[in-house]
């Protein structure tokens, strides 16, 4: 790995540090929060259909290999369901303002050490995968501290969210470089189609159900179209 891919791989950490203190001086609305949800959500499809998908296929993997890993990613996630609806069943039993949405919570630190492997592998891949990706999903961690904050993480409680979060992608792009680095196209393509049900799972069972718990507005998914198209147009014009 070079000093200048080490660089790229930093940007999104610093993005996710600094959508922290962004948040930390600014308690955006729960209609605010929702459409900032909505964004997140675009940006994430954008980059399943636009480089993640494509490049899957680029790796010419196996079909049983990419079907296989794609399904056992779906079992985890749903493992990470289960546990995450537990977790929110004992936190309502106690009556404790720790329970600020762990499922969301949780499942973001899991989608963000996906998406840090999956920055790891588009280098381990070659090519431009790994950069456009890692500018890719800097704009959904820069989003990601403003849609996590409440009333229970605000202030310098988000600040050190935001940093873990940081800290989390820049270490799985790491690992999963260090990992997929000299691997095969089947172990490559299996890492992707995995990180791909992940990030399905983030956007259909935790991004768009916490934005729907507020009265929706039509705009809501004109922000949506926007996110894809902020994603597409950083890969269009990165090419």
């Amino acid at each position: 790995m070079t000093t200048h891919d080490f660089l790229i791989m930093l940007i999104p950490a610093l993005v996710a540090l600094g959508g922290g203190v962004m948040a930390a001086v600014w308690t955006p609305s729960h209609q605010t929060r929702s459409l900032i949800q909505h964004f997140a959500a675009g940006v994430v499809l954008a980059a399943l259909a636009v480089e993640l998908l494509p490049e899957i296929e680029r790796e010419h993997a196996p079909g049983l290999v990419l079907i296989g890993a794609f399904a056992l990613g779906s079992l985890f996630m749903y493992g990470l369901k289960l546990w995450t609806m537990h977790l929110e069943h004992q936190a309502s039993l106690t009556d404790t303002a720790t329970g600020l949405g762990m499922g969301l919570l949780l499942a973001t630190f899991i989608d963000v050490a996906t998406d840090g492997f999956i920055i790891g592998a588009g280098f381990a891949a070659g090519g431009s995968t790994g950069m456009i990706l890692a500018l890719g999903l800097s704009v959904e961690l820069l989003f990601l501290g403003l849609a996590l904050t409440s009333a229970a993480t605000a202030g310098w409680r988000i600040i050190a969210i935001s940093g873990a979060l940081g800290a989390t992608v820049l270490v799985s792009a790491l690992l999963g470089n260090l990992l997929l680095s000299g691997a095969s196209h089947a172990v490559i393509g299996g890492a992707l189609a995995f990180s791909a049900a992940a990030l399905l799972y983030l956007v259909t069972e935790e991004l768009l159900m916490e934005a729907h718990e507020v009265e929706e507005k039509p705009i809501s998914t004109l922000v949506l179209f926007g996110g894809f198209l902020a994603f597409w147009s950083i890969q269009l014009l990165g090419q």
